[in-house]
């Protein structure tokens, strides 16, 4: 049986413990990831691996139709809203379902079950294999380079390769790479959990630093690009776990 990987995309809770629960009755559904973060909910569907997401249309940081926009086709989409007149645009940017709220379950997994279906149909035949004397190896991960901000007007793409630290402040953050600094209202937990581990570490409550921008540390002061950055005691045992880890 094709199992869809899904994800659940909405900014009210109760919503997603209804697709939680609904995902966790239908045998070809898998729910990887439920969030209320929408930018989060579009790396992950950038980044590939994801069959169909159960995406809210009114969300306060990126609205479900500026996401279809971004995401361009990646996955499939069952839109689920509590407003009807959405219905017609949807449809123009090739969602599989429109579900309206509260949802019936019967609706839910016609829904999901046309998607199942037309899946199905685009699978290719499986190719016969030769034997081997070994098996083959495990097909890699999708690798992680970039994430979406949500700035003052506009959702922009970071190379986290650019990426050189991260000042957390009161109410935003700052984003410092190597041509320019983008500020967002992402906190920094937030954003902790964003950026891949082993890349990006938090050194401060008010810093996130890619080890490989680190140019040199003394006693508890990190260099980046002329950045003296402080390392905190909360974080000073994990930060040079990394350290050892790549062999500085």
């Amino acid at each position: 049986m094709i199992k869809l990987k899904c994800i659940a995309v909405d900014d009210e809770p109760l919503a997603l413990d209804i697709i939680e629960d609904y995902v966790s009755k239908v045998p070809f559904l898998e729910l990887v990831k439920r969030t209320e973060n929408a930018i989060e909910a579009l790396q992950l569907v950038q980044a590939g691996g994801i069959d169909l997401v159960f995406l809210d249309i009114q969300m306060p940081e990126l609205t479900g139709i500026q996401f279809l926009k971004i995401a361009n086709g990646k996955a499939n989409y069952i839109l689920t809203t509590a407003y009807s007149q959405y219905a017609l645009e949807s449809y123009d940017l090739n969602v599989s379902d429109y579900l309206l709220k509260p949802i019936a379950f019967d609706r839910f997994y016609k829904a999901v079950e046309k998607v199942h279906n037309q899946v199905k149909i685009s699978e290719p035949a499986p190719v016969p294999q030769p034997i081997v004397a070994a098996p083959l190896p495990a097909a890699a991960s999708p690798i992680q380079d970039f994430i979406f901000v949500k700035t003052e007007h506009k959702i922009q793409k970071i190379q986290l390769d650019d990426i050189l630290y991260i000042e957390g402040l009161k109410d935003y953050i700052s984003i410092y790479t190597k041509a320019e600094r983008v500020i967002t209202l992402q906190n920094m937990k937030k954003m902790d959990e964003t950026l891949p581990k082993g890349q990006f570490v938090r050194v401060h409550k008010s810093y996130i630093i890619s080890l490989d921008k680190i140019e040199s540390i003394e006693r508890s002061r990190i260099a980046i690009c002329g950045k003296i950055i402080p390392i905190g005691d909360t974080y000073r045992d994990e930060f040079f776990k990394h350290i050892d880890n790549k062999n500085i």
